[in-house]
């Protein structure tokens, strides 16, 4: 029978504690990742047109339904653009998330910690082994 590897865990002085999060707090936090999220939009669209037209030398399609627009180029477009939205996104989301954690040293309201892992830990948290 394999050996079960100890859990990790956190040093209780450092781990979140039960605050209650204010209406002030909820809304910085609504305003952030709200913000964050159209700066995520327009970053990602000119982050894509500026990927294809490095790659392909052309402008991006406009319309993917157009006879003119060949099908093997609008679905690679759609696939281009779809990926860097979401990994823009993502990468934007996180940024926000990041900067609410080091401000505040507690995670943005309604997000609670992951089961079994440091991700909740306030900042520059320790975890014994």
């Amino acid at each position: 029978m394999a050996k079960k590897k100890p859990k990790k865990s956190i040093d209780p002085d450092l781990a979140p504690r039960a605050t209650k999060v204010t209406a002030g707090q909820k809304s910085a936090w609504k305003v952030l990742d709200r913000g964050s999220t159209i700066a995520g939009g327009l970053l990602s669209k000119r982050i894509a047109m500026f990927a294809w037209q490095g790659v392909t030398g052309r402008k991006p399609p406009v319309n993917g339904r157009h006879p003119d627009v060949g099908t093997a180029e609008a679905i690679a477009w759609a696939v281009v653009g779809g990926a860097l939205v979401e990994v823009v996104r993502i990468g934007v989301h996180r940024g926000a998330t990041s900067y609410w954690t080091r401000s505040t040293g507690e995670l943005p309201p309604g997000m609670k910690p992951l089961k079994g892992s440091a991700a909740g830990a306030k900042v520059g948290a320790v975890v014994k082994k």
